[in-house]
């Protein structure tokens, strides 16, 4: 391991940033990560788990306007926002409308891959030698159609993966009834993505790469961070248990990094967009893959704690409560597609999904004064995008050759 004297914190232990005190502790770099709570068991802990190397279509895409009405109030309504969010939320959403051309679309894909990409191999890779190997589990990615007729690999989305090298294949209600018995016959066709991986758990997934990282010498800090401010050469962080002082600092606390960052001048555009999942424990049934319910916008997979569903794109303050109705919501959709589900209570969970416009996080140095990085903004692919950007951000902080263009990922982007 090479040597340096770079003393580094890292604010926010979700996927992103233990993969950025992993990479940097094994360039080596003495490692800070500091966050509220245990690493990996918030934003990171309640996703759907699907890692996924041809993850790299954004969530704008050409004529995203004219669905809006049935995505916010037709029959399955995945997309809500929050009144206190509308006055931010109408020039985020302009942007999101404008990045939906299809050359945008292209170049977002472009940005995306380079992240995505190396997922599957990267989170082998870290989980190597942990005795958890098992928690990462290769699979096929079924994007289920109700209406047949739907379900085409000449779509804008098909033809970007297959153009990347994706193996992609269109199933009908026969071969998509062999490949997933537990789902309901009103799913008539499939497009599925092979090539692909889940994990059987990923806030425990979090907590083994923690584990590991803490033996490499990162030392991890549970506190509240409430201030970064310059401190002559250096960087203070101040949290609820007093100052700490660093060389270098790496904001990778996703949807909480905004406050942080305004705080010193430096206004980006991301939003809170919040996830919800319901988990059934003795679901009854047993899904092979992950699977999107391309209707209602979710995903289901079988975990180690049950099977989750999980989805919703709801936009409001970071710090609201949950909505306690898409509980019910969740609940309705999951029987709907799965007819044999178990009438068992499910366990009913809300993160925060840390959101750029473009679907690209920001991979940066930040501000006018050497020191300050960030790393957050992974929308909905922050499970796929944690690796790659954890070593991108490790060789920026060290200044390590980096042999990618990251333009795609600069703060500069936003004018």
């Amino acid at each position: 391991m090479p040597e340096t004297t770079t003393e580094v914190t890292v604010l926010g232990a979700g996927a992103v940033g233990i993969c950025c005190a992993l990479s940097l502790a094994e360039r080596g770099a003495k490692v800070r990560l500091i966050d509220r709570g245990d690493p990996g068991q918030e934003t990171s802990y309640g996703n759907a788990g699907v890692i996924s190397p041809w993850s790299v279509i954004p969530q704008t895409m050409p004529g995203l306007w004219k669905k809006l009405p049935s995505l916010m109030f037709g029959q399955f309504r995945p997309l809500s926002v929050r009144a206190a969010t509308w006055p931010r939320m109408v020039p985020w959403g302009l942007s999101l409308l404008r990045q939906g051309t299809e050359a945008r679309v292209r170049e977002i894909a472009d940005g995306m891959e380079l992240l995505c990409a190396p997922s599957v191999d990267l989170y082998r890779r870290h989980l190597q030698g942990t005795g958890h190997e098992h928690l990462v589990r290769d699979s096929v990615y079924v994007h289920a159609f109700r209406d047949a007729s739907r379900a085409s690999l000449s779509s804008l989305d098909c033809t970007i993966r297959r153009e990347k090298g994706a193996q992609l294949e269109l199933i009908g209600a026969d071969g998509l009834r062999a490949l997933e018995p537990a789902l309901s016959s009103d799913f008539k066709a499939a497009v599925v993505i092979h090539g692909q991986a889940r994990a059987l758990a990923p806030g425990r997934i979090h907590t083994v790469l923690a584990q590991k990282a803490e033996k490499l010498g990162v030392e991890i800090l549970r506190s509240e961070v409430r201030a970064v401010i310059p401190d002559g050469s250096r960087w203070a962080i101040e949290t609820d248990q007093g100052r700490r002082s660093t060389d270098k600092v790496v904001v990778a606390l996703g949807a909480w990094s905004k406050p942080l960052l305004d705080a010193l001048g430096i206004k980006l555009p991301l939003m809170a967009e919040r996830g919800y999942h319901v988990e059934f424990p003795e679901p009854g049934v047993t899904l092979n893959n992950s699977v999107t319910d391309t209707d209602a916008k979710f995903v289901m997979s079988s975990m180690e704690g049950g099977l989750r569903v999980a989805g919703q794109a709801e936009f409001g303050p970071v710090d609201a409560p949950p909505d306690p109705r898409v509980k019910t919501r969740l609940s309705r959709l999951a029987h709907a597609a799965l007819p044999d589900l178990a009438e068992v209570e499910p366990r009913f969970w809300m993160g925060r999904r840390p959101s750029f416009a473009d679907s690209l996080p920001v991979i940066d140095r930040l501000g006018v004064r050497d020191g300050l990085y960030g790393c957050f903004g992974h929308s909905h692919y922050g499970l796929m995008m944690a690796p790659k950007s954890g070593d991108i951000l490790a060789d920026l902080v060290l200044g390590q050759p980096i042999n990618h263009d990251l333009s795609a990922y600069s703060a500069a982007r936003f004018g």
